[in-house]
């Protein structure tokens, strides 16, 4: 087995591990975290025309489970669009629906549904497994799929797929990374087909507000790198030139 990585950092006074730089593992509540499985998107645009190899599912559920059993998790909290629209279970090629079936009997789900997936219900049922529910709060930590504007208790979010463009030595890598203000922080996309945005995009700065610090975090083997991508000071100073 491939070795897992893990970057501790800290938040809302709480350890935790970045795994593989996309999931979240919560040692206090044995969880691990994470956003935007997008599962069977390929086969959404394949119903559209759009032929893409029908293996997504596959590879997200793989790596899923390799977090988990890196982690030792017995908790998995998904923030929302864990499938790429309502009908995605109903979709699903029978070795895609059993590894997530083996998954959601072995450990327990929360599924937190999210834009894509609003209406996801009946299609968890079938062996699928796991609970459903808008949002949820663990511990003092509000989880949900869209970071709200103005939330001022601490909150993990996903929605926005967040990457950052790095130049080492003159060569661009585009890593998905964190990004956190003080209290709240919102997660990289955890499934294999899904694209990314400018960590520093206005969208996901305004939306992270009030804070007095925003940054990125990239998990570099088990590193933890940070990168400032917006402070109160500098803000206020650039409002006044």
């Amino acid at each position: 087995m491939v070795p897992v990585s893990f970057a501790p950092l800290v938040f809302a006074g709480e350890e935790w591990r970045l795994v593989e730089g996309r999931a979240l593992h919560w040692p206090r509540e044995a969880a691990l975290v994470v956003a935007d499985l997008h599962l069977e998107k390929a086969s959404w645009y394949a119903a559209r025309g759009q032929m893409l190899p029908p293996y997504d599912s596959r590879a997200t559920l793989e790596r899923l489970a390799q977090a988990i059993g890196a982690s030792a998790a017995r908790r998995v909290f998904c923030l929302g669009d864990n499938f790429h629209d309502a009908e995605g279970p109903s979709r699903m090629e029978p070795q895609a629906a059993r590894m997530l079936a083996q998954l959601t009997r072995a450990v327990d789900f929360v599924w937190i549904t999210g834009n894509h997936d609003t209406a996801l219900g009946a299609g968890m049922g079938g062996g699928i497994g796991g609970v459903l529910a808008p949002e949820i709060t663990v511990g003092g930590i509000v989880l949900r799929h869209h970071a709200q504007s103005g939330e001022r208790a601490h909150e993990l979010s996903g929605h926005f797929h967040p990457r950052l463009a790095l130049s080492p030595h003159g060569r661009r890598i585009a890593r998905p990374c964190a990004v956190a203000s003080e209290a709240r922080m919102i997660l990289p996309a955890f499934g294999a087909l899904t694209g990314g945005m400018k960590a520093d995009d206005p969208a996901i700065l305004a939306v992270l507000q009030p804070a007095r610090a925003i940054r990125a975090l990239v998990a570099v083997r088990d590193r933890l790198l940070q990168f400032s991508l917006w402070q109160e000071n500098s803000a206020k100073a650039a409002a006044g030139a």
